[in-house]
């Protein structure tokens, strides 16, 4: 059977991805664990109620109504303790998208210390009201969940652990070092996920991509976009199972990231015959949004690092070592890019033929979108654009290609012209100019060594 760049190990990345980003799963996860550790306290303490067995003397908690008292007054201070971490999620969120900018609120949304802090504290409450309600009149007098009680109070020192720990997570997670790290660290895991290219060799046979795109221009039918929003995602092998099916190839021109309009072209199908059969399913296989995720798009960790570095170096903020931060984990990020940036393009049935050509960010694009706001916003501000040139030289240092090194010259050469051009102080242009001459050195010793795949 096929299988793509996009099979498995994307396919899981999106699930767990959609799972991060939303603030219910991981407690109602725990919710459920509440309940089941409910059902088995209660039938243990149904056991002892029974007479089947003697509980140890410092489990049981005394009678009914001090039982209800104990439990009522955790209940109590469960839902005010939930409301203040509530609190502070807000103010969390708030400082996020004014320090950050709104863009940034996805990142902390997903913050898997978060969750947790919220189902711990939900599910006691849960397990607290249920073991509440189980006290009752019973064939033997009062039933008093001796175990319930106690299994509550030992949630309780549990909660207050966790509650310590999430004012030290909340504390850290907001440093803007730390957020732009994460990034960093998330952006890394989609180059690894998305750059690998095919993970199994496939037969070829049947035309090339470039010819299969020239059929599709000239006579294959026009697919056009049922919804409008961002793609985030695309099922690639629902896709090649769909195009074998119908002998067909599907070219895609647009892909996760970009936004697409309503009724505009989408792709093209070849032969057009085929058009009827791939447009009922390629909505289904298409993931549209109202934002851009990194399931299927690296360009968009990107932009988000950019994203800081722009919003430090306005005049408004004026934050010169955060964009130096944001350059310094753009440059290491660019490095995995250049080793590892294989992705696949075209998708292969069993038997070699191709059946999906996908559009793909290029490496020539990666590194532009990764300098250029960030050269225009840079004008007169040498200590940027020295780190930039000094994260181009890292990268340079990694290429194997003259093409690979070609784009970055021409970044670094951009910047020393941007220099010329906005920094009036000569000592300063003097040492953009030692870092341009570093990036040319570099280049030529790759070159002269004949460092080429």
């Amino acid at each position: 059977m096929y299988r793509g760049v996009l099979s498995s190990g994307l396919g899981s990345h999106w699930r767990r991805e959609v799972l991060r980003t939303s603030l219910w799963f991981v407690p109602a996860l725990e919710v459920a664990a509440a309940i089941m550790l409910f059902a088995g306290t209660t039938a243990a303490d149904q056991a002892a109620y029974h007479g089947d067995f003697a509980l140890p003397g410092w489990v049981i908690s005394g009678s009914a109504d001090a039982a209800r008292q104990i439990l009522t007054t955790i209940a109590a201070a469960l839902i005010t303790v939930i409301g203040v971490v509530f609190s502070i999620i807000l103010v969390t969120l708030t400082l996020a998208s004014t320090q950050f900018g709104p863009r940034m609120l996805r990142n902390f949304i997903r913050d898997r210390g978060t969750h947790v802090t919220l189902g711990t504290f939900v599910g006691t409450f849960v397990y607290a009201v249920l073991v509440l309600a189980s006290i009752g009149v019973g064939p033997h007098g009062e039933f008093v969940p001796h175990i319930g009680v106690t299994v509550t109070l030992g949630l309780m020192a549990v909660d207050l652990a966790v509650l310590i720990y999430f004012i030290h997570h909340t504390a850290v997670s907001i440093q803007l070092p730390q957020v732009i790290a994460s990034i960093a660290a998330d952006l890394t895991e989609a180059i690894a996920e998305q750059g690998r290219g095919n993970p199994e060799p496939h037969p070829k046979a049947g035309p090339t991509a470039a010819e299969l795109v020239g059929r599709t221009e000239e006579g294959g039918a026009v697919l056009l976009a049922p919804v409008s929003g961002y793609l985030q995602y695309i099922k690639v092998q629902d896709l090649v199972r769909l195009a074998t099916q119908a002998d067909a190839v599907i070219n895609l021109e647009h892909r996760p990231g970009h936004f697409i309009v309503r009724g505009h072209r989408f792709a093209t199908v070849w032969p057009p015959e085929a058009a009827p059969l791939v447009r009922q399913a390629l909505g289904g296989a298409h993931i549209v949004g109202p934002y851009r995720t990194l399931s299927q798009d690296v360009s968009f960790g990107i932009d988000q690092l950019v994203e800081i570095a722009l919003r430090a170096l306005s005049a408004a903020v004026n934050d010169t070592f955060t964009a130096l931060t944001c350059i310094d984990w753009l440059g290491e990020n660019l490095c995995q890019i250049v080793a590892q940036w294989h992705p696949a393009r075209v998708h292969r049935d069993e038997h070699g033929f191709i059946r999906v050509i996908a559009a793909e960010p290029s490496y020539d694009r990666l590194v532009q979108r990764s300098f250029e706001k960030l050269r225009q916003s840079s004008m007169g501000q040498p200590a940027v654009m020295i780190r930039m040139l000094e994260a181009l030289a890292r990268i340079m240092a990694e290429t194997t290609s003259d093409g690979q090194r070609r784009v970055l010259l021409e970044q670094a050469a951009m910047i020393n012209r941007a220099c010329e051009r906005s920094v009036p102080e000569a000592g300063d242009r003097a040492d953009i100019q030692r870092r341009y001459e570093n990036v040319l050195t570099v280049e030529s010793r790759l070159t002269a060594s004949g460092r080429n795949p």
